[in-house]
């Protein structure tokens, strides 16, 4: 994703209509959600092509130092947004109540802009894990390895039209099917200005509903950014994880340190070959699979999907 990064930074602004918050969707603990998003100056107006929605997309114009009220759970917090329009707001149950299990709404206002409304799905301590998965080239087709076609799968498609990996979101399902079950967390290269397009991707292809955890564009994300995302998850549920990547960039990596910096909290990284798959060693104590079929088989002799989900899933 660097080649695509350093093409969308030398973007120029567009001129847009309207203002908009947009609220991240978020997986959060029965004690504790932290929700995030980012205020726009300006609404997109749709484009005349695919090119044109996702260039406005990407140029959008950030508004900072910005009053947000957030709403989760009949609570509210009141927080400004910081660089590049960003804000977090942090909600704690009280005492005695938790927040409700399962999949809730959450409301960011600002004045002047349209509001803000994201899905968060909380996950309760018995559910036997969460799954952090990456999205370009373990769910969705972006060929980060080809320059050209990179930035065509990124420019020149949408939700609509760029292609799914077939079978993932099969195995998902499966996992989903868990009887406690796991929520999703999507932690990708991605920029946060597509969040609505991923959303959308992950919706039409029968995706779980994931919470979104996107890269905010800039030279201090080219590396290392999806290590606290990690952490922050880890370290905020209780539940065991399951990771899934793909072999194209550095999942194997990242993932393998998370792996030793919590030892007895991850129970399988899964790892899509997308190319680069030449050394071994990346994949040292890692299931490497070419064929969704082949993760969802292994989930079931660990316990982590039903032979019977697997079996209809992938006949």
């Amino acid at each position: 994703m660097r080649i695509l990064l350093v093409a969308l930074l030398s973007l120029p602004a567009l001129a847009w209509a309207g203002g908009a918050v947009v609220l991240f969707p978020a997986i959060g603990s029965l004690n504790k959600v932290t929700l995030s998003g980012r205020v726009f100056r300006d609404e997109a107006t749709a484009g005349s092509s695919t090119l044109s929605r996702n260039l406005r997309r990407l140029a959008a114009s950030n508004w900072e130092d910005v009053p947000v009220e957030v709403r989760y759970a009949g609570q509210s917090r009141n927080v400004t947004s910081g660089r590049d329009g960003n804000f977090e707001a942090v909600f704690e149950a009280i005492a005695p109540r938790l927040f409700a299990l399962g999949s809730q709404k959450a409301e960011a206002h600002v004045a002047g802009a349209k509001t803000g409304i994201a899905g968060v799905e909380i996950l309760g301590p018995g559910a036997p894990f969460f799954v952090v998965s990456d999205f370009d080239d373990t769910v969705a087709i972006s060929e980060v390895l080809s320059r050209r076609r990179l930035l065509a799968n990124a420019l020149l498609k949408d939700e609509s039209t760029q292609s799914v990996v077939k079978g993932m979101a099969e195995f998902y399902g499966c996992l989903r099917d868990n009887p406690g079950k796991p929520a999703f967390a999507l932690v990708s290269g991605s920029p946060v200005q597509f969040a609505g397009r991923i959303g959308t991707f992950l919706a039409n292809h029968r995706f779980p509903a994931m919470g979104l955890y996107l890269r905010d564009l800039g030279p201090s994300t080219l590396s290392d950014y999806k290590q606290p995302v990690i952490r922050a998850l880890m370290r905020g549920m209780p539940n065991k994880a399951v990771l899934v990547g793909d072999s194209g960039e550095h999942d194997p990596e990242v993932y393998r340190q998370m792996v030793q910096e919590f030892p007895d909290r991850v129970l399988r990284v899964y790892i899509r070959n997308a190319g680069r798959a030449e050394d071994p060693t990346r994949f040292e104590g890692l299931m490497l699979f070419d064929e969704p079929k082949q993760a969802a088989l292994d989930a079931v002799g660990r316990g982590l999907a039903s032979k019977e989900c697997v079996a209809k899933a992938f006949p």
